[in-house]
C-alpha cells in the first residue's frame, strides 16, 4: 500500500509563503544531552557502497586500506569536496517548529488520495507525461512496434536531465523505460555513488530520517537486551547499523558486553557490496567494544526456504526490518513463518519505490505514482543543493541515487505483489506507536538541516517525512 497523496490545492501559495500545517505531538522540553546523543548519532552514520575489480583501489579509495600506523576510524573521512552538514546550532524561527521550550506544537491535518494524478500531472503544459504514460502502457499491452515509435518522440523532447523537477524526473522514467525496452542495464561507477550517497545524506533529511526512526524503534522493542539479533530485508549500503552499533554500546557501560546479529537478505550479485559493509560494520564494533556477527542470504534462497535459511540462537532477542520490495519478490507467505520467529518488533519503511503502484501489475500506474514521488523528491533536493551550493552534486545524487531506485521501481512494476499492509494485518500483525524520543530526533534532524519545507506528521501510529504537503517517507512498527 502505497503512502497516500494529498488533493491538489487549485490555488497553491508560493514555496516562499508555505506554512506548515502539521509537526510532531511532543511533550516536554528536548534536553541538551539528547541534542548531543542525536549530533553523534549524525557523524556516525556513515555511508557504506561497494564494487570495483580492484579491490585494493577501492580500500585507498574510502580510507580503509590498511595502514601501518592505524588510528580509530572505521569508516571513509569526509571528502572535503563535499558539503559539510549544517551547523546544529542556528535554527529558523520562521520554519515550521515551535519553539520546543513551549511544548507547543500545532494539530495534525489528515492526508486524503489524490483523485485526479493523471490530470495533475498533465494539466500543468507538459505533454510528455502523457507521451511518457503512453509509453508504460505498451509495456502491459506488448506494443513494442508503438513503444518504439514514442519513445523516439521522447527521445527528442526529454534529450537531457535538465528544467523543472517533473521535467528531469520524467527523463529518468524514460531512461528506465527505455532500457526495459532494449534490455539494455547502465553500469554505475561505484566511487561515484558513494560519493553522491554521502552527499544526499549530507544535505537531505531523508536517509537520517529512515535510519533514526527504524533504529529507535528496534532500541526501544528490545528493551535492553544484551544479545540482538537484527533480520534486514532491505540493507542497501548499510550505514545505519553504524549508529545502531552506538547506541548498543553506550547502553551497556554499566552492564555485560552486549553482542549484536545482523542477517541481511541481499540479491546474488552483492558480494562485493557484502564484503565491505562486513569490513566495516565489524571494526567499527570491535572499536565500540561489542560482539558483532552479519551473515549475508541471497533472496533466492529464502524465496525458497524462508526463515529455515537464517540461523537464529536461543536468547536473542529478534527485530525484522522490511520494506514493500520483498512482498513483490517473494509475496507474503514468509509472515506466516515469521510468526514462528517471534520478533520483538517488526519495522517497515516506505519509500519513493514502495510508492510506485505497488500492489499492481501496471507500468502505467508506476509511471503515474512514480512522477509524482520522484519529481516532489527532486523538489526538495533542489532546494537543499540551493542552500548548500553546488549544481555538480545535485546531478550526481539524481543518476547515482534518484535513478537506480527509478530503475528498480520501474522493473519492479510488471511484478504483481500483496498489498503489505493488508498482508500484515491478515498475519495478525497489529500496528503499535513510535516511542516520544524518536519524534524527538526527528524533530532536531530537521532543526539541524535547515530545509524549509520539510516536517514530520504522526499519521495513527505511522511517522512520515513530508516535502510541503507530500509524503517521502514512513515509518511504522508492528508486533503480533
Amino acid at each position: 500500500m502505497k503512502v497516500p497523496f494529498p488533493a491538489n490545492n487549485p490555488n497553491p501559495k508560493p514555496a516562499s509563503a508555505y506554512e506548515p500545517k502539521s509537526v510532531l505531538d511532543l511533550r516536554g522540553s528536548p534536553s541538551p544531552v539528547a541534542d548531543q546523543k542525536l549530533a553523534s548519532k549524525l557523524e556516525d552514520h556513515v555511508l557504506i557502497t561497494p564494487q570495483l575489480d580492484d579491490w585494493d583501489s577501492l580500500m585507498r579509495d574510502l580510507g580503509l586500506h590498511d595502514d601501518p600506523n592505524p588510528v580509530s576510524k572505521p569508516f571513509p573521512q569526509p571528502d572535503p569536496t563535499l558539503p559539510d552538514f549544517p551547523p546544529a546550532n542556528s535554527f529558523d524561527e520562521s520554519a515550521q517548529f515551535v519553539t520546543s521550550d513551549l511544548g507547543l506544537l500545532p494539530d495534525i491535518q489528515p492526508y486524503t488520495q489524490n483523485p485526479n494524478p493523471i490530470g495533475s500531472l498533465a494539466d500543468v503544459g507538459f505533454d510528455y507525461v502523457d507521451e511518457l504514460i503512453r509509453l508504460a502502457e505498451c509495456f502491459e499491452t506488448n506494443s513494442i512496434q508503438l513503444g518504439q515509435v514514442i519513445l523516439a518522440r521522447l527521445n527528442q523532447r526529454l534529450r537531457s536531465p535538465s528544467g523543472k523537477p517533473l521535467q528531469r524526473a520524467a527523463f529518468y522514467f524514460k531512461e528506465a523505460l527505455q532500457s526495459l525496452l532494449t534490455g539494455s542495464t547502465q553500469w554505475t561507477e561505484i566511487i561515484q555513488t558513494i560519493k553522491a550517497h554521502k552527499t544526499f545524506s549530507s544535505i537531505s533529511p531523508i536517509p537520517m530520517f529512515s535510519s533514526f526512526t527504524a533504529n529507535q524503534a528496534v532500541l526501544d522493542a528490545l528493551d535492553g537486551s544484551a544479545h540482538v539479533h537484527v533480520v534486514d530485508f532491505d540493507i542497501g549500503l548499510g550505514g545505519h547499523w553504524a549508529s545502531f552499533i552506538r547506541e548498543l554500546s553506550e547502553k551497556s557501560e554499566n552492564s555485560r558486553r552486549p553482542a549484536l546479529r545482523i542477517s541481511a537478505l541481499v540479491p546474488e550479485d552483492y558480494a562485493a557490496q557484502s564484503r565491505l559493509i562486513s569490513e566495516n560494520l565489524t571494526q567499527f564494533a570491535r572499536e565500540s567494544s561489542i560482539g558483532f556477527e552479519i551473515d549475508f542470504v541471497a533472496i533466492q534462497t529464502f524465496e525458497y526456504l524462508s526463515f529455515k535459511s537464517i540461523k537464529f540462537l536461543e536468547g536473542e532477542k529478534v527485530a525484522v526490518l522490511l520494506s514493500p520490495a520483498i512482498f513483490r519478490q517473494v509475496g507474503s507467505g514468509f509472515l506466516s513463518d515469521l510468526r514462528r520467529v517471534a520478533p520483538q518488533v517488526v519495522v517497515v519503511q516506505v519509500d519513493g519505490e514502495g510508492q510506485m503502484g505497488f500492489g499492481t501489475a501496471s507500468y502505467r500506474q508506476a509511471v503515474i505514482d512514480g512522477l509524482e514521488v520522484y519529481s516532489t523528491l527532486l523538489e526538495s533536493l533542489e532546494a537543499a543543493n540551493f542552500s548548500n551550493g553546488g549544481g555538480e552534486w545535485m546531478r550526481k545524487i539524481e543518476e547515482f541515487v534518484v535513478y537506480p531506485r527509478i530503475v528498480g521501481g520501474v522493473e519492479a512494476a510488471g511484478r504483481r505483489g500483496a498489498a503489505w499492509r493488508e498482508a500484515m494485518v491478515a498475519a495478525g500483525m497489529k500496528q503499535v506507536g513510535m516511542s516520544q524520543f524518536a519524534e524527538f530526533q526527528a524533530e532536531c534532524l530537521l532543526r539541524r538541516v535547515q530545509v524549509r519545507g520539510f516536517h514530520v506528521v504522526k499519521r495513527q501510529a505511522e511517522m512520515l517525512l513530508c516535502w510541503h504537503d507530500r509524503p517521502l517517507v514512513a515509518t511504522s512498527a508492528w508486533r503480533f
